[in-house]
């Protein structure tokens, strides 16, 4: 496996200098600003996320105020109280995408989110204690207890609200099936755990946090573009 100074030094020579790399890099919150976030917005964020897959994300972006008035500024004990009936108008409803499974799935998330809420004190404590050097885990959880929150959906929302996750993009997986990290694109658990381990070695040595360590990769193999 290359360390990450060899990967750095790649992406510095492919996007013209040091400041140039760096510019493009971001910081993931704190815990204590995470835990500062309402529980509504984590709920936003999932959906947003949900919305934006396999979408036009600016048709989403569009019609994100109509969402929250649709969705009662994404309130998690008001959403989850939703009836069939309520539900059967949001589908009708030309504020929003109307997408039968996900509007239902924004329900279902916040019921999760009150289920956690009620055992750690806050959704927002539940993420924010997670420890990132098990990011892997928590999207399994998102997957296994959330509503349409597999593949990269749940690290783009853990991305969004500002954790420390790396993302699976097209170049990123490139690179590791190119390095023998994993043969094939990680969905499986254990595939899954291999790329932590890798991730977990280069913020270590780099002393940079996950989604720096991402973009660097990303910037040092394929295209100019990594979310």
């Amino acid at each position: 496996m290359e360390e990450f100074e060899q990967i750095y030094a790649r992406a510095v020579i492919r996007h013209g200098g040091e400041d140039a790399v760096d510019d493009q890099l971001s910081k993931p919150k704190s815990s204590r600003s995470l835990q500062r976030l309402g529980d509504d917005r984590f709920l936003s964020a999932m959906a947003r996320c949900i919305f934006r897959s396999g979408f036009v994300w600016r048709v989403v972006e569009a019609k994100w105020p109509g969402f929250e008035a649709a969705f009662r500024d994404f309130d998690p004990a008001k959403v989850a109280k939703f009836g069939e009936r309520q539900l059967d108008r949001l589908k009708e409803d030309q504020r929003i995408i109307r997408n039968g499974k996900k509007i239902e799935s924004v329900r279902d998330n916040a019921r999760f989110v009150l289920s956690e809420a009620k055992e750690h004190g806050s959704f927002a404590k539940f993420i924010a204690r997670w420890p990132s050097d098990d990011v892997v885990g928590l999207w399994l959880h998102l997957k296994k207890h959330g509503s349409r929150l597999g593949g990269n959906t749940g690290p783009m929302f853990l991305r969004t609200v500002g954790k420390d996750t790396f993302i699976l993009s097209n170049d990123i997986v490139d690179y590791l099936v190119n390095e023998g990290i994993v043969a094939k694109n990680p969905t499986g658990k254990a595939d899954l755990y291999r790329v932590q381990e890798a991730f977990n070695s280069w913020a270590e040595e780099s002393g940079r946090p996950l989604c720096q360590v991402s973009r660097v990769v990303s910037m040092s193999w394929g295209e100019v573009f990594e979310w």
